[in-house]
């Protein structure tokens, strides 16, 4: 039997684990199951590995992308960059490679919706997935400022995202967990009455399907995009990875 799974903590919900029971069973593969591992320390990484040893491959959430790199023994060029992994490989000889494919899954969702005037982008937050986000922003040559709730060197606060600053940041990713349910009345303190329909809304949280953040958005003639393809896509890339057809 091989083992795949998700670390992470809490781990209420997870897509990951209905996805790949449900890859499993309506594509007929044999052997393989899915589990989760809500660990409440990074220090119980190693021991997790050492009690299952069917383990194959992890995909890694919140809080643990950045956590776990010490204990990888190689990291994929994307990883070296970003400094977040979400994909953990175990190699033919035991030892563990960390890959990202938020990278391929919010690259590949995002280039359809993308326009000329699409070139200067806002990325609301500064954690795991916000890195990959910039990876992807800088790949395709969109110029990007990072807002945070805290201001920093280099990073704006929600106070400093002015109306000609959003109007000129035409593109909009929400990296946070603001509006994931439960918390559903929650949205990034921005100036939505300056945004129209230039304007393209991304959104990484999948649940609620529309969150108030892209509601705030649409009322002004937005686009809007949630999380949802770029979990299947990472997902697919996370299994291609484990069988060896991405590397």
């Amino acid at each position: 039997m091989k083992l795949y799974g998700l670390i992470g903590f809490p781990l209420s919900h997870s897509f990951s684990k209905g996805y790949f029971a449900n890859k499993f069973e309506t594509q007929s593969i044999q052997g393989c199951t899915y589990d989760t591992f809500p660990i409440p320390n990074i220090n119980d990484f190693p021991a997790l590995w050492a009690s299952h040893k069917e383990l194959q491959g992890l995909n890694v959430t919140i809080p643990y992308k950045e956590q776990v790199i010490p204990f990888l023994h190689q990291l994929s060029d994307a990883v070296q960059k970003i400094g977040a992994v979400n994909c953990i490989k175990k190699e033919k000889d035991g030892k563990l490679t960390g890959y990202n494919t938020d990278v391929i899954g919010f690259e590949n969702s995002l280039k359809p919706l993308l326009q000329a005037h699409h070139t200067q982008a806002l990325v609301l937050g500064t954690g795991g997935a916000a890195k990959a986000v910039q990876y992807v922003l800088e790949k395709l040559g969109i110029a990007y400022q990072v807002v945070s709730r805290t201001k920093q060197d280099g990073i704006l606060s929600y106070e400093d995202v002015t109306s000609e600053l959003i109007k000129s940041h035409t593109l909009v990713i929400n990296t946070t967990p603001l509006g994931m349910y439960p918390n559903v009345d929650a949205a990034p303190a921005l100036p939505y009455s300056d945004m129209g329909a230039k304007h393209l809304l991304y959104d990484l949280v999948y649940n609620p399907a529309e969150t108030l953040f892209l509601q705030k958005g649409a009322a002004q003639g937005a686009a809007t995009k949630n999380g949802h393809e770029m979990l299947i896509l990472q997902a697919e890339a996370s299994w291609d990875i484990w069988n060896d057809r991405l590397a």
